[in-house]
């Protein structure tokens, strides 16, 4: 996920960011790198915290949005990624069928990305999840599952029964 952070400086001190996204998310720095990788490390943390809860992920508002609240005036805005895929979240092994091509497609991307094959399908399907969504996604960012979400019409280790299976 991307977050809108700003970063303020002081004349007597470093830098000190903030997390407008998500409240009581903070983090400082003695450079600008430095402030931006450890707003990168405040909100894996603070996503992580969420998650361990079962609390969700807060919406994101656009750096516009946030740009018009007082707080943040004479701020310098950037943009951090941090892959929630790689969270708290406890690892399921499922059996999925892709076509080779696709499989080496995805397989040369990881690679070229220094991920796994999990993580990259992870991240990929939690980003194109999120591009789709119009509203919140209750549950999807969190460890609490769906009550009624349909990946969950089987319990586990049962299989579907097909066409002509005897009873």
């Amino acid at each position: 996920m991307r977050f809108p952070i700003v970063i303020h400086k002081d004349s007597c001190s470093g830098y000190g960011v903030t997390v407008p996204d998500l409240p009581g998310c903070f983090s400082a720095g003695d450079t600008l790198d430095e402030a931006i990788e450890s707003a990168r490390e405040a909100i894996a943390c603070h996503i992580e915290g969420l998650l361990m809860d079962g609390e969700p992920v807060p919406l994101r508002a656009s750096i516009e949005e946030h740009q018009a609240n007082e707080d943040y005036q004479g701020g310098v805005w950037a943009i951090v990624h941090v892959d929630i895929s790689k969270l708290s979240s406890k690892s399921r092994r499922i059996n999925i069928t892709l076509p080779e091509r696709v499989l080496a497609i995805v397989d040369q991307a990881a690679v070229r990305e220094g991920q796994s094959r999990s993580g990259l399908l992870a991240r990929a399907a939690l980003s194109y999840v999120q591009r789709q969504s119009e509203g919140p996604l209750p549950g999807l960012l969190t460890d609490r599952p769906e009550p009624s979400a349909s990946y969950r019409i089987r319990p586990p280790g049962q299989t579907r029964k097909r066409a002509g299976d005897s009873e």
